[in-house]
């Protein structure tokens, strides 16, 4: 047996196996150039971009600072943080997410560092523009998400950022404007300027259009006279705006006291509640005229109430005329003591007799409510009279008689003027007492002559300055009340100026500021 491996021939390769094949190379495209090089064709795969143009892409990524959109172009197009939404440092991820499809602006084709810079915002203000003109243009109104609160005012997405001043936020200007961010609010477009790109929006001119019927019913309903009650929403310099519950009404500021105010806010502050009298509605012009003091009572009707002519009543001098003086003698009450009322003698000034601020006794010799006149005698008073009652109780009911004149101790009328002083110095040196008495009977009937003439004389000139001085002071009444006539309407007119300035220069600087805030 052997070991060799003999081969048989089923074993060997064939001659058709050992020939190799011959290559055919795989088709793997086709040519669609249609004769176009490949450049060419590459260029033309691309969408073609302009500085200004509206692009859509989809957002293939979201970082901090950025948002990367394909367009189209051989670069994804690059949106900046601030470029992405109108509302001022927001996540972006708030704002879109990777598969959005969005419209955008080219701002710039290739930056320094061959970026292309896109912007949502923009490409949302130019479509918002041609709504926002249309409403515009068609008095209509817009609906916005208010999304900040800025000097001045409100921002609201309105497709752009729309200005909402405060002081056109509700009918009566709002002093806490937080609690609107995140409300959806409806306004009215006052002002439109694309080229500085700003708006102005005013809410309360679309409530006073809703409301329109409810402020007619509202202002039909009230009537003068009524009073009312509500919480004052503005104090400005002539006067204080009170919410009736539906409309504000005016108090002017001379009807917010019976004394002098020199500013509103010394007697009323912004959420006083308050009772008022309604003086006048004005439906043409939707204007309410309120009264404080008209609720309040009448200083001088009280003082009337409880004092009567030739009643002895205790005062101040408060100033000093060339024909009297003014004597305070109650709460914003003051009476004249006319000169030829001053003394039993000639006065030729009031200084003579009184100084301001001095305190004494006078007479109430008439007493004219409808005027609001008192006129006051220091010359009687002197002679003594029933005092009246709130001094009575202050000095004790003891010291007066039934008819409520003064039996007590001798009252300080005044200290000694120079004048009285005078007078003494003149008895001193014709033989008579401190009192005037005379020694001898004689002597005493040739005074009382002279005194007498000497009266009747000044007596006829007094009452002659006096018919010249109320002649006179009839002719300067009668020239106030014609000049209180035309100033008053010149106020109402001045006032209704200031009102609409106030409010134009208002929004004027809520404007500005807003402007200067976005920039």
């Amino acid at each position: 047996m052997s070991d060799t491996t003999t081969t048989t021939d089923q074993d060997q390769p064939t001659e058709s196996q050992l020939e190799t094949p011959a290559y055919v190379p795989r088709q793997i495209t086709f040519d669609d150039l249609d004769g176009q090089s490949l450049e060419d064709a590459y260029a033309a795969s691309m969408v073609a971009v302009e500085d200004g143009q509206l692009v859509s892409g989809t957002v293939v990524k979201v970082d901090r600072d950025e948002v990367l959109l394909d367009i189209g172009y051989k670069s994804e197009g690059v949106i900046p943080n601030r470029e992405l939404s109108i509302r001022n440092e927001i996540d972006p991820s708030k704002v879109v997410s990777v598969g959005d499809l969005i419209e955008a602006l080219v701002l710039q084709k290739e930056d320094k560092e061959g970026r292309l810079i896109l912007s949502k915002k923009r490409a949302q203000y130019e479509r918002a523009w041609g709504d926002i003109e249309k409403v515009k243009a068609e008095e209509g109104v817009v609906s916005g998400l208010v999304i900040e609160v800025v000097k001045g005012g409100l921002i609201v997405d309105i497709g752009l950022r729309g200005f909402l001043p405060a002081s056109l936020v509700e009918l009566r200007r709002v002093r806490d404007l937080q609690p609107y961010v995140g409300q959806t609010l409806d306004a009215k477009i006052i002002e439109l300027d694309k080229n500085r790109n700003n708006v102005v929006l005013s809410r309360r001119a679309w409530l006073e259009e809703t409301q329109k019927e409810q402020r007619e019913d509202f202002l039909e309903n009230l009537k003068p006279g009524e009073r009312r009650s509500g919480v004052v929403s503005s104090v400005v310099n002539f006067g204080a705006f009170v919410d009736l519950g539906g409309m504000d009404g005016l108090i002017h500021v001379s009807e917010l006291s019976w004394k002098h105010v020199d500013h509103p806010g010394s007697v009323v502050a912004v959420g006083d509640e308050v009772d008022v009298e309604v003086l006048e509605v004005d439906l043409d012009r939707e204007r309410i005229s309120l009264s404080l003091k008209a609720t309040q009572q009448d200083p001088w009707q009280e003082f009337a109430t409880n004092h009567q002519v030739g009643e002895l009543v205790y005062g101040r001098v408060t100033k000093l005329v060339p024909f009297g003086a003014f004597i305070q003698v109650g709460d914003g009450i003051e009476g004249l003591v006319h000169i030829s009322e001053m003394s039993a003698h000639h006065v030729d000034l009031p200084e003579q007799v009184v100084t301001p601020a001095e305190e004494l006794w006078v007479k109430i010799i008439d007493l004219d409510l409808e005027r609001r006149r008192i006129s006051l005698s220091i010359k009687q008073a002197a002679e003594g009279g029933v005092v009246a009652a709130e001094y009575q109780q202050h000095f004790g009911e003891q010291n007066y008689d039934s008819e409520g004149n003064y039996t007590g101790e001798k009252l300080d009328l005044g200290s000694t003027s120079e004048g009285q002083e005078a007078w003494a110095e003149f008895y001193s040196e014709q033989g008579l007492d401190a009192q005037g008495n005379p020694l001898t009977e004689a002597e005493a009937e040739a005074v009382v002559e002279a005194i007498l003439e000497e009266a009747i004389v000044e007596e006829i000139i007094e009452e002659m300055i006096e018919e010249a001085i109320v002649e006179e002071m009839v002719e300067e009444i009668i020239e106030e009340m014609i000049e209180e006539a035309i100033l008053e309407e010149i106020a109402e007119e001045i006032v209704e100026e200031m009102i609409e300035e106030a409010i134009l220069e208002e929004i004027a600087e809520e404007v500005a500021e807003a402007e200067a805030t976005d920039q």
